[in-house]
């Protein structure tokens, strides 16, 4: 199944969600997102660090600004996407992980500012990674690698300009088509 999963960022605050939204971004698109949206004050600071990777590591998932999370979540829910709000409130992800696995078209869900009840309410599935306070960087990360079994992990971005060369001490980057 070619599974489509598109990471809504819900609540971006420009100067003091920057590092964390960057994250977020980095982590949707190395762990096999096809796509961001972050909902809240456009930063293009974000934009131009997921081009940059784009750029230098290879095609992977673009970002886009957007004001409204209703408006989005509508969007998502007519193209017959299924909303994933990752809470730690939520029902824990290896109890729900099997029937999210089956479906082809996912909208994951994750906060920055405090979320609105309704978010909770909107969403087909509240998930946890945890039931404890922690990180939505963490929890995405934790959640994609779940949901694919792990396939992510060894995907290969075309039109990558460079690439890590696995070593067990220090770091190696070469260009790509260099031994």
């Amino acid at each position: 199944m070619q599974r489509e999963i598109v990471v809504l960022r819900y609540g971006h605050r420009h100067v003091r969600d920057y590092r964390v939204t960057s994250h977020c971004c980095l982590v949707a698109r190395a762990f096999g997102a096809n796509r961001i949206e972050v909902i809240g004050e456009e930063d293009r600071e974000i934009a131009k660090t997921v081009q940059e990777m784009n750029e230098r590591w290879g095609k992977g998932a673009e970002v886009e600004f957007f004001d409204d999370w209703k408006k989005r979540l509508s969007f998502y829910k007519q193209k017959g996407f299924a909303p994933v709000h990752l809470t730690m409130y939520g029902l824990p992800v290896q109890n729900v992980e099997a029937e999210l696995a089956k479906i082809d078209k996912l909208l994951v869900i994750i906060g920055s500012q405090k979320v609105e009840r309704e978010v909770y309410e909107k969403a087909d599935y509240n998930v946890s990674i945890t039931l404890q306070p922690h990180s939505e960087i963490a929890a995405l990360a934790v959640f994609l690698d779940r949901l694919q079994k792990g396939a992510e992990l060894g995907k290969k971005f075309g039109g990558a300009k460079i690439e890590i060369e696995p070593v067990s001490k220090g770091k190696k980057v070469r260009p790509i088509g260099q031994e």
